[in-house]
């Protein structure tokens, strides 16, 4: 197997590395992997995590391990990368649509400085309305926070935008 072949199936077994916390995003989706390489037989994954604080780490870790060792059969190292940061707009259009489809709205878009009020008036991922009111900034998870959708009157969360 060449190793442009074994760097295919490297990316193809992290497509299949769901979120824990939003099972419809890969870690892929969630632009997560900064790095795969193959480095004495073993393949290097360098990964970030999109909030430092965020308990799910060493479980994606394993995850990612697992599922690439049994595409390729080869020892794996993942490590964090400590020279990237993650940010809201690694977040693929395709992502940001499987959100919406799993009931929570994507982050918006911002241009450099993160303000409270980005999070305001968030259109709904149920039924597109922007007459919505944030509840609380703060999710079932670090990275979402809580809105009211005054038109179709659900309760939904909006993935956090992240600079």
């Amino acid at each position: 197997m060449t190793a442009d072949h074994t760097i295919a199936n490297i990316y193809a077994a992290l497509e299949q590395v769901m979120d824990p916390e939003i099972p419809v995003l890969s870690v892929l989706d969630l632009g997560m992997i900064t790095a795969v390489t193959i480095e004495d037989d073993t393949a290097h994954i360098k990964m970030i995590p999109t909030f430092a604080a965020c308990p799910a780490i060493n479980f994606i870790q394993q995850r990612i391990q697992e599922a690439v060792a049994g595409a390729t059969g080869m020892p794996v190292r993942v490590t964090i990368d400590k020279e990237a940061h993650w940010h809201s707009k690694r977040l693929s259009e395709a992502a940001k649509e499987k959100l919406r489809n799993f009931g929570i709205a994507p982050p918006g878009i911002h241009e450099g400085e993160l303000r409270a009020e980005m999070l305001m008036n968030t259109p709904c991922p149920h039924c597109g309305s922007k007459n919505t009111y944030l509840r609380s900034p703060f999710g079932a998870t670090l990275c979402r926070a809580v809105h009211y959708c005054k038109d179709c009157g659900m309760v939904f969360e909006q993935f956090k935008p992240v600079g």
